[in-house]
């Protein structure tokens, strides 16, 4: 949704003419549910206040227990229940994780469906992020892994193209693909980042076994109550392909930070913490070698959908009595706009025509369930399109056309054109010849690559895939979508105002402002967060400790990179006046500034903040009035740390001529 552009593939609007499986199956007498990851809501509707249209409940399912965006701190989620932010963490913080609370989230609305209506069928939309960053799990997860993966990247490429043909899952003449040259080798590693990059793989293996443990309580829920051998379940497990955005080639401790505001790592900090991957205090992600290992045996990785590395995931369904020869692999095309045709020919529903008066476009997708009973049965998706940031394929009755990619997964910014379609070098395959796209042969076939570009066109036209946009890290940038704050430069804020999404709070960031805070102390005890925005990987917060007003803010998770600006002076009980100026220095993005702090007028604190957040504070971390949601700023507070006393409002003050001068050169954040 942070990549939406205004042109009609692209807006992020999901159309009334598409209606999805939840809206279908609501509609024919299921009870629906979404449990997990949602990045399908508007980059600007994300916040409490709504529009809700485009949230799960506004789309036709019954019940939705998850987060908003690309990603969510495993530890400190904000979830939203339905359209109400909640933080389940709360009181049973040292021991919560999402995906556990998730899958008894699932089991719970499972079981009051089977209690209430014994007769009804379900569905259950179950999408974890755990396989994308942040890669968080339980400590216990972890260890089960310890020394696993002290060989490295390119053993492991090797290792796990030996077992996929051990297993028959790719064909005895499959051909392993060379790791492109540009990627970091196991071997360039000194001897300490190998013991860092080997305990990232470690945090992922332990992350990705603790979501797939959860998944299995959901489905032994099922099978309690006697209804698996009723149940058909699809599981799909990948992230688009592994990602390989990790720039240095020795993995990253936080993807905001790093990929975001341009943070570089520091080796010898990466390796003094090692405890801390896979913890609350990291938004760990592995090497691009291990992305490329877990993409093997093909080429590329996520981001391009030109190749298989970048698309192809893995796929397993269960649907007791209604498949022969179960555990058989099926090797039909297959592509994830097929999964909605199997459900409803599984349920035996119709196509919808029109759903609440809106004609509905045709869908795409083709049942996979001719594959059940007949694993050597000719495939009917015959032809299939990819395309993501301007690379492009085309799948056609066993052959590939593809374009070359012209940047590294990690660059975010490149060569860009105005005509990607003719622009782009393209290649040939055969995959019928060559399951794992390694030899092209697009000069031995020039005729065919022509008729599969002119059928690439063909459904990019259909599909309203143009205009191609190759660009990346410029498509973030706020001004390509609706900016409700536009010119705003007064945000009044009330004492109960939570989860403020960053798009659509005050923008503090490369510029001036003031922060006007109106509050009564209580008689004892005075101490809580003010307001706040981000947390411990970006952010800012007013708050009283000890009953002492203090400013502080964080660059990033780096001690480093934490700030203060304390008054040594308590308040006394009553009503205060409560104020931070903070005067931007200017002359580019995440510059600093002085920090001002006046209490009823009078000045009690000053100092320096030396750099600032240049692009963005959080992906998934908010702005919160009387409280902090998410992740504290600095440690010597912990979440919520509700403000003890009464807020009235809180003023956000931002100077327009700062901010016109120094954003001038700002940068969007990185790929997330």
């Amino acid at each position: 949704m942070e990549f939406s552009t205004p042109y009609p593939g692209y807006h992020s609007l999901v159309s009334r003419s598409v209606g999805n499986v939840g809206e279908i199956l609501t509609m024919n007498g299921y009870g629906s549910s979404w449990f997990g990851k949602n990045h399908n809501v508007p980059d600007w509707q994300t916040t409490p206040a709504g529009p809700f249209n485009l949230w799960p409940t506004g789309l036709g399912f019954e019940y939705f227990y998850g987060f908003l965006g690309a990603d969510a701190h495993q530890f400190r989620p904000a979830v939203y229940e339905n359209t109400a932010p909640i933080d389940p963490y709360l009181g049973q913080e040292d021991t919560y994780h999402f995906d556990a609370d998730m899958a008894d989230q699932a089991i719970r609305w499972i079981h009051t469906q089977k209690s209430v209506w014994p007769d009804k069928p379900f569905f259950v939309y179950y999408t974890p992020g755990t396989s994308h960053a942040p890669h968080h799990a339980p400590r216990e997860w972890i260890e089960k892994f310890k020394g696993k993966f002290d060989h490295g990247w390119d053993k492991q490429r090797e290792m796990t193209f030996r077992k996929q043909k051990e297993m028959g899952i790719i064909p005895e003449d499959a051909v392993l693909n060379p790791t492109p040259e540009a990627y970091k080798r196991w071997d360039d590693l000194s001897p300490d980042m190998k013991k860092v990059a080997a305990r990232e793989m470690e945090a992922y293996a332990g992350a990705l076994s603790h979501s797939d443990h959860q998944v299995g309580r959901v489905v032994d829920a099922i099978e309690q109550m006697g209804e698996l051998g009723n149940t058909l379940i699809i599981y799909i497990m990948g992230d688009n392909g592994a990602s390989a955005e990790d720039p240095t080639g020795i993995g990253i401790t936080s993807e905001i930070a790093v990929l975001g505001n341009g943070v570089e790592d520091d080796p010898k900090y990466m390796l003094e913490n090692i405890d801390l991957f896979g913890t609350m205090w990291f938004q760990n992600h592995y090497s691009h070698g291990w992305a490329h290992a877990m993409n093997t045996p093909f080429q590329w990785d996520k981001k391009f959908a030109s190749h298989l590395g970048g698309t192809r995931t893995g796929m397993a369904v269960s649907w007791p009595g209604h498949i022969k020869e179960p555990g058989k692999i099926r090797s039909q095309f297959t592509h994830v706009t097929d999964v909605l045709p199997t459900i409803l020919e599984a349920a035996r529903l119709p196509v919808p025509e029109t759903i609440n008066g809106f004609e509905q476009v045709p869908m795409n997708g083709t049942s996979f369930i001719y594959t059940f009973n007949n694993a050597e049965a000719p495939e009917r998706h015959t032809t299939q399109y990819f395309e993501i940031i301007g690379n492009q394929g085309i799948y056609h009755e066993g052959w590939l056309a593809n374009t070359t990619p012209e940047r590294l997964p990690w660059q975010g910014r490149g060569p860009t054109h105005e005509d990607p379609f003719n622009d782009f070098e393209w290649e040939l395959y055969n995959l019928k010849e060559d399951f794992t796209q390694s030899r092209n042969v697009a000069e031995e076939h020039p005729e065919k690559l022509a008729q599969m570009r002119a059928l690439f066109k063909a459904e990019a036209e259909k599909n309203q895939v143009f205009p191609l946009d190759d660009r990346y890290i410029e498509r973030l940038d706020p001004a390509n979508r609706p900016q409700p704050n536009k010119g705003r430069t007064k945000f009044v804020y009330y004492g109960d105002t939570v989860r403020i999404t960053e798009p659509m709070a005050a923008n503090i960031k490369n510029t001036s402002f003031t922060i006007t805070a109106d509050v009564e102390v209580p008689e004892k005890n005075a101490e809580g967060i003010v307001m706040t925005q981000g947390g411990w990987f970006g952010g800012v917060a007013l708050l009283l400790q000890e009953g002492k007003p203090g400013f502080v803010y964080a660059r990033s998770h780096y001690p480093k990179h934490k700030y203060r600006v304390q008054s040594d002076m308590a308040l006394e009980p009553g009503k205060h006046q409560i104020v931070v100026d903070f005067v931007y220095d200017g002359g580019g993005v995440g510059k600093g500034g002085k920090a001002v702090l006046r209490v009823d007028g009078k000045q009690v604190a000053e100092g320096r903040i030396p750099e600032t957040v240049p692009s963005r504070f959080s992906a998934d971390e908010t702005l919160d009035v009387g409280e902090d949601s998410g992740t504290p700023v600095v440690r010597d507070y912990d979440v919520p740390f509700r403000f003890t006393g009464k807020i009235e409002k809180v003023v956000i003050d931002i100077d327009p001529t700062a901010t016109a001068k120094s954003q001038a050169s700002l940068p969007p954040p990185a790929g997330i």
